[in-house]
């Protein structure tokens, strides 16, 4: 089971990554542990939207076989607000393997999407994994690409129904070239970005929609054998 959970509060990074916390949550039989802190590495990054009055400072996503309301618990001990998901994980472009708690060279853009007032879910789940996932990837300089379809809320929160997972190059933080892979050429970077606009219209993630850059994290939290 993955869960997801998007965080608020000031000194993130420390908490988030400390072994104190890592071992609160394989005592809970978490097996993996994701980390996506907004930090000094991603300042620079130029794409950054928000629906929330705070813009979230982090996303955590914890794989565990245990009920969610602990691993819930856990987290909002160490953060000011929390709001939580579990998830279906698709990954049309699994991303690169990541050494233990090492930062994944790249900018991690994580959206939350919203269902528009008027469309049918499953209407909206064609349109943006039928239909969108390969514009996504062959407009873009992305070098992972996990979708995640929220199956339930785990806390009282604003509705949100995916969170999307990217990698680009670091260089795509202020480098339009870098992010749309349009190797300089100034036409096809509009082409791509055309081809992009157009598509993530037609689900609704050009309104409503929160997009966090981050550094990216991840840990092995079971149980090593002797």
């Amino acid at each position: 089971m993955k869960l997801m959970y998007a965080l608020w509060g000031s000194r993130l990074a420390d908490a988030l990554r400390s072994d104190d916390l890592h071992r609160e949550l394989a005592a809970l039989g978490a097996t993996e542990l994701q980390v996506n802190i907004d930090d000094a590495e991603v300042a620079a990054a130029q794409l950054r939207l928000t629906t929330y009055e705070q813009p979230v400072g982090a996303v955590v996503s914890v794989w565990t076989p245990q009920a969610a309301s602990a691993v819930t618990d856990v987290l909002s001990s160490v953060a000011e607000r929390v709001a939580g998901w579990r998830v279906q994980e698709s990954a049309p472009l699994p991303p690169p393997a990541s050494a233990d708690g090492v930062r994944t060279d790249a900018l991690a853009n994580i959206a939350l999407l919203r269902i528009p007032a008027g469309m049918d879910r499953r209407e909206w789940l064609r349109r943006w994994q039928d239909d969108h996932t390969s514009v996504a990837i062959e407009t873009q300089a992305t070098f992972g690409y996990v979708q995640n379809t929220v199956i339930e809320s785990l806390t009282e929160s604003a509705p949100v129904d995916a969170l999307v997972e990217e990698l680009f190059p670091m260089a795509a933080m202020t480098d339009p070239h870098a992010f749309y892979g349009s190797d300089g050429d100034d036409g096809e970077l509009q082409r791509r970005v055309m081809r992009m606009m157009e598509s993530i219209g037609s689900f609704g993630a050009d309104t409503d929609v929160d997009v966090i850059p981050t550094s990216r994290y991840v840990y092995n939290l079971a149980p090593r054998r002797r």
